[in-house]
């Protein structure tokens, strides 16, 4: 099992690269008990919680979406993927506190699952490009990286779409709160969307308690359920 080295709140954690049940790989950290993606499917999941679930139910031609959690950069990559498909206009904004390197996401190698190799080049320079500014990747995806956390966000009614891809709320649970809600509820314009792997009651009790209108729905394999909130009626 090969193992690399990253950081999280100033540490330094080992991180192992674990094939997942759909033939994909994400990473999982020992020191924490957890992993990027789920082990019961990383392209799986990222296709149904965040591209079915979220930019798919948005019926959306041209969206700005807020990931949170850049991590491995897959769910940038499936969302890359559906806008060739189906010649969206995609301004993709994605905060990540603790960066990973190319040298460390390419082991993963997403660029030869089934469907994605031809993305391989737009694949890396989604990790080599600058932070701070949008960069174009192609002509319908844009992507903008900000290396902040999320307490520091100060968006308004800016998205359509938000991507909620922490770590689980017992690893992050500052992450999972009234305060950080406000914030995502804040930068969605009306009517958007914000999608999460998480069903958790405490996290949609907070994402009710700030104003979200919330739909449970079912989860990706291995999970009963997930959430879908929406800013006012939809």
């Amino acid at each position: 099992m090969l193992s690399i080295f990253v950081y999280l709140n100033s540490q330094i954690l080992i991180k192992e690269i674990l094939k997942t049940t759909d033939g994909s790989y994400t990473l999982y950290v020992p020191e924490l008990d957890e992993t990027y993606h789920s082990t019961n499917g990383a392209l799986q999941e990222s296709n149904h919680v965040f591209i079915e679930a979220g930019l798919k139910f948005s019926g959306l031609k041209k969206a700005a979406v807020l990931e949170v959690g850049f991590g491995t950069g897959l769910n940038a990559l499936t969302t890359f993927k559906e806008t060739e498909k189906k010649e969206l206009l995609i301004e993709f904004t994605s905060l990540e506190a603790y960066p990973l390197t190319w040298a460390e996401v390419s082991p993963l190698d997403y660029m030869n699952m089934e469907g994605y190799q031809e993305y391989s080049i737009p694949f890396e320079e989604m990790h080599s490009c600058d932070w701070g500014d949008f960069t174009p990747i192609s002509s319908n995806f844009s992507l903008r990286k900000l290396n902040l956390k999320l307490q520091e966000l100060t968006f308004e009614n800016t998205f359509d779409i938000i991507y909620f891809d922490a770590f689980a709320p017992q690893i992050q649970p500052e992450l999972w709160t009234e305060d950080i809600f406000a914030l995502m509820y804040k930068a969605l314009k009306s009517k958007g969307v914000l999608v999460t792997y998480c069903a958790k009651g405490t996290v949609k009790r907070a994402l009710k308690a700030v104003g979200f209108q919330l739909q449970s729905i079912p989860g990706p394999p291995g999970k009963r359920e997930m959430t879908r909130a929406v800013k006012g009626d939809y």
